[in-house]
């Protein structure tokens, strides 16, 4: 994930796709569950609904959230398949004028004279590097790894269920609803601000900062369904 450079020991984190999709699949996951389940607890007479009803959302969203990595990331693949096509397209029709884009771009470098002739002749003295060039520079484009996909939708749909399990945990013990829903709040914001530390950590950023700014999302959005299924199940909607 890391990777050190000579003696200079400099880092880079270069996992930031599966991070985005561990923080995408687990942040719903300690959210969804746990506002179904709370809004449950004052629906219904037996911590086993609860948790029944939990483990189908989870299996239903984890599917879900899963699906929607998968497409996500076809459809950047095929993104990038189409640009690619046209990129290649326009060398072969605007030959000249791809020439002049490539020595626009190290012009922008800094380059001049020679050293910017030969530079250019370099890069479109080989289609393929030519156009590689192109979508890199000129559009800002990577090539998407093709076996992303399913990584992505298997990463997103595990975390779903790791962050799932921890709001569910209390109603699978032999605890009133009352205990069970204190207990799922508890491990919910413990788990929330963890998870919001470690992200923090792995991005970069300020990890204090990360952990209370996911706990508190977390929370207000759990809040928030929360509440709304209290309000439909006091007034006979559940």
């Amino acid at each position: 994930m890391y990777r050190a450079v000579n003696s200079h020991r400099e880092t880079h984190f270069t996992g930031s796709e599966m991070v985005r999709d561990i923080v995408i699949g687990m942040s719903d996951g300690l959210t969804v569950p746990f506002a179904l389940a709370a809004g449950l607890s004052g629906a219904v007479a037996s911590g086993h609904v609860v948790l029944i009803a939990g483990i189908a959302e989870m299996a239903a969203g984890s599917i879900a959230m899963g699906l929607g990595g998968y497409l996500a990331a076809r459809s950047e693949h095929e993104s990038y398949v189409s640009e690619r096509a046209r990129e290649e397209k326009e060398i072969d029709e605007k030959h000249d004028a791809e020439i002049g884009e490539v020595r626009a771009v190290f012009q922008k470098y800094g380059l001049t004279g020679d050293p910017l002739e030969a530079a250019t002749q370099a890069i479109t003295s080989n289609r393929t590097t030519w156009v590689d060039f192109m979508m890199k520079e000129e559009l800002g484009l990577e090539e998407p790894d093709p076996k992303r996909a399913l990584r992505s939708a298997l990463t997103i749909g595990l975390a779903y269920i790791a962050g799932g399990v921890i709001p569910l945990t209390p109603y699978a013990l032999n605890l009133t609803l009352s205990r069970a829903l204190l207990l799922s709040v508890v491990l919910t914001l413990i788990a929330l601000f963890a998870f919001g530390a470690l992200k923090g950590r792995f991005t970069g950023s300020s990890v204090l900062k990360s952990a209370v700014q996911t706990m508190f999302v977390g929370a207000v959005a759990s809040g928030t369904a929360f509440l709304i299924a209290r309000l439909v199940s006091g007034s006979g909607g559940l």
